[in-house]
C-alpha cells in the first residue's frame, strides 16, 4: 500500500460517518498517525478526529485502568506478530465517565509483510438498544435519538416514565414467557390511549416512557397515567386474573430538564419513578427540583460519610454535653453527642445524618467508634473527678443487628472502666416492638452493672411498658416535652405525675431543654434527678468539659 491509500481510506471514513452509529478509523502504524469517525467527538473526550503520537494521544482519553491493556495489545500489531486487534476497554465520554466499548481491527500489511496499517471498527457495549423486538416498540436508543434532533426552546410538553411494579413476582411465578406477554400487552394498553403525536418507548426491563412534545401538560400526563392504569386493569379482568399487577409513574416537566440533555431527562425522570414507587406504588409522582436537590444531597451525603468511614473516620466529631446532679449540685455525667462535619466544613444536623446512618447500616461501624470514643473520654475524665459517668446513644440497628454488648464489655475492660461508669440511651421511639434481642441486650447490661437509661421519653409511642421490660435505672425527658411544660400549666401538671410515678418504682429522672435560670428554678420544683440543658453548657469537644470540670 501507498501512502495515498490512508489519505483514500480517510476520506472513506468521513463518506460513511453520516451514515453510522459505530465509529471507523485508521491507524497507519508506520507514520503514527490516527484518524477516527468525526462523530466520536460528540461522544468521548477525544482532543481532534486526528492526530499522531497515537498511544501517548490514546492517554488522555482511554480509562486509566485500561491503557496498558491497549498498549500491550497494540505493540501486537505495530511490531507485526498479530494481523488483528479485538479488545473491550473503556474510554473517557465528555463527561469524563468511562464508557466500555469493542475495538476490532485488521492489520494491512505492505508488499514485504510489513504492518502498515490497523483498520477497523467501535462500537459501544453498552449502547442503547435501538428498539425492542418483545414489545414491537423504539428502545432507550430510539428515545435517546428522537431528543437529540429536537430543539426545546420554548416548548412544552411532558415525559411520563412508567413502571410495572413487582413485575420480577409475574416472571418469577409464571416464567419468562409469560413475563414478554404482559410486557407486550402493557405496550398495547398504553399506545390504545395515547394521542397521535405522542410517542412511546420500551425503557430497561419493565418500564416505558411516553413522550409528549406537543404542549402536554402536567395535568395531561396525570390524565394519560389514569387511562393506562384503567385499560390494564380492564386487561387483567378479561384474562381471568391470572396475573395482577399495577403501574406506577413518574411525571417530568420537560420544562424541567433545563440543557435538554439525555442524561438529565433518564436521571430526574428516574427519580419521579423511584418516589411513586417508595410512595406505595400504584400512583404516580410529579417531578419536585427541590425534593430532588434534597435526594442529591443525601445521596452525596451518605458518599461522604462512607468516605469519612473509610478514611478513619475523618469528619465525625464526639461531643460531650454535662448534665448536673440536683442533689449533689455538681456536673457529675456527660452524654455523648455524634457530629459531622464535611470535607468544606459543613455541620450537619444530626437530625439530618443519623437517620441515614440507620437506613444503610452505617450506624454499626460509626456506633461503634463512638462508643470507643466515650471510653476514652470517660477515662480522661475520671482523671478530675473519680466517679465522673458518660451516657452513650445506641441506636436499634446497633442493639438489633450487631453484637453491640460484647463490644460494650471489651470496651470497659480496655478502658479500665467500672461498669457503672457507662450508661447506655436507648431512644424509646426506636423499639416499637420488643422483640427477644433487645431483651436479652438489656438484661446483659444489667448483669454486668452496666446502666441504662430510657431517652426522649414523653415523644412518640411513650410505651410505658417498656419500664417494665427493660428496667431502666433513668427516665430521661425530651426537651420538647420540657418546652410544653414550661409554658403550659396542664402538661406541666402532667410531667410532675409522671415524676411521682417514676420515684415511685425507684427509677431516676432526668429532665433536658433546660435553658436559663428560670427554666432551672421551675423545673427543680417538680424534684427530678438530674438536669441537662444550655444552662449547664452546649454539646462540645471533650476539652470544653475539662475546662469546665
Amino acid at each position: 500500500m501507498s501512502v495515498e491509500s490512508y489519505e483514500s481510506v480517510k476520506e472513506t471514513i468521513d463518506l460513511l460517518n453520516p451514515c453510522m452509529d459505530d465509529y471507523l478509523y485508521v491507524y497507519d502504524l508506520k507514520e503514527d498517525r490516527y484518524k477516527i469517525s468525526e462523530h466520536a467527538m460528540e461522544r468521548f473526550n477525544l482532543p481532534c478526529s486526528e492526530f499522531q503520537k497515537v498511544l501517548e494521544t490514546h492517554k488522555k482519553f482511554v480509562f486509566e485502568a485500561d491503557y496498558q491493556l491497549l498498549v500491550d495489545d497494540l505493540e501486537g500489531c505495530i511490531n507485526g506478530t498479530v494481523d488483528f486487534h479485538n479488545l473491550k476497554y473503556r474510554w473517557l465520554n465528555r463527561a469524563l465517565q468511562p464508557v466500555w466499548i469493542n475495538c476490532r481491527g485488521r492489520v494491512i500489511r505492505d508488499e514485504k509483510g510489513s504492518p502498515l496499517y490497523l483498520i477497523g471498527c467501535i462500537n459501544e457495549i453498552g449502547k442503547k438498544p435501538q428498539a425492542d423486538n418483545e414489545s414491537g416498540l423504539m428502545g432507550e436508543g430510539g428515545l435517546w435519538n428522537e431528543l437529540q434532533k429536537v430543539s426545546f426552546e420554548g416548548r412544552k410538553g411532558f415525559l411520563l416514565r412508567i413502571g410495572i411494579d413487582n413485575f420480577k413476582d409475574v416472571n418469577e411465578s409464571r416464567g419468562m414467557q409469560y413475563g414478554n406477554m404482559i410486557l407486550r400487552r402493557t405496550a398495547e394498553c398504553i399506545s390504545d390511549v395515547m394521542r397521535p403525536q405522542q410517542m412511546l418507548f420500551r425503557f430497561e426491563a419493565d418500564e416505558y416512557v411516553v413522550l409528549d412534545l406537543n404542549g402536554g401538560t402536567i395535568q395531561d400526563a396525570d390524565f394519560l397515567y389514569q387511562k393506562i392504569s384503567w385499560t390494564v386493569n380492564s386487561f387483567i379482568e378479561e384474562n381471568g386474573y391470572e396475573v395482577f399487577y399495577t403501574l406506577s409513574a413518574g411525571i417530568l416537566d420537560i420544562a424541567e430538564a433545563e440543557d435538554n440533555n439525555y442524561e438529565t431527562f433518564a436521571r430526574l425522570s428516574e427519580f419521579a419513578l423511584r418516589q411513586a414507587k417508595l410512595s406505595g406504588r400504584n400512583k404516580s409522582y410529579v417531578f419536585n427540583m427541590d425534593e430532588y436537590n434534597q435526594f442529591v444531597r443525601r445521596r452525596e451525603l451518605l458518599r461522604m460519610m462512607r468516605r469519612s468511614i473509610r478514611n478513619r473516620f475523618e469528619g465525625f466529631e464526639a461531643y460531650f454535653q454535662p448534665i448536673y446532679d440536683l442533689q449533689r449540685k455538681e456536673i457529675i455525667c456527660a452524654e455523648t453527642l455524634l457530629r459531622f462535619r464535611t470535607p468544606l466544613g459543613e455541620m450537619i444536623s444530626p437530625v439530618e445524618f443519623i437517620p441515614m446512618l440507620e437506613e444503610s447500616g452505617l450506624m454499626i461501624p460509626v456506633g461503634k467508634w463512638v462508643l470507643q470514643r466515650a471510653m476514652e473520654a470517660c477515662y480522661e475524665l475520671q482523671q478530675k473527678k473519680k466517679d465522673f459517668r458518660v451516657t452513650v446513644n445506641l441506636s436499634y440497628v446497633q442493639v438489633l443487628k450487631s453484637n453491640v454488648l460484647t463490644e460494650i464489655l471489651r470496651g470497659v475492660e480496655e478502658h479500665r472502666l467500672r461498669p457503672g461508669s457507662l450508661i447506655m440511651e436507648l431512644t424509646e421511639s426506636g423499639f416499637i416492638e420488643s422483640n427477644e434481642n433487645f431483651i436479652n441486650f438489656c438484661q446483659g447490661l444489667k448483669e454486668n452493672g452496666v446502666a441504662l437509661a430510657l431517652d426522649d421519653f414523653g415523644t412518640g409511642y411513650s410505651n410505658f411498658h417498656y419500664i417494665n421490660e427493660i428496667s431502666p435505672n433513668i427516665i430521661k425527658i425530651d426537651r420538647g416535652f420540657t418546652l410544653k411544660a414550661l409554658k403550659d400549666g396542664y402538661d406541666r401538671n402532667l410531667l410532675r405525675h409522671m415524676i411521682d410515678m417514676i420515684h415511685d418504682v425507684n427509677l431516676q429522672i432526668c429532665i433536658e431543654g433546660v435553658e436559663t435560670q428560670e427554666d432551672l428554678d421551675s423545673m427543680c420544683e417538680l424534684g427530678p434527678d438530674y438536669i441537662q440543658g444550655y444552662f449547664f453548657g452546649k454539646p462540645g469537644p471533650i476539652e470544653n468539659l475539662l475546662d469546665l470540670l
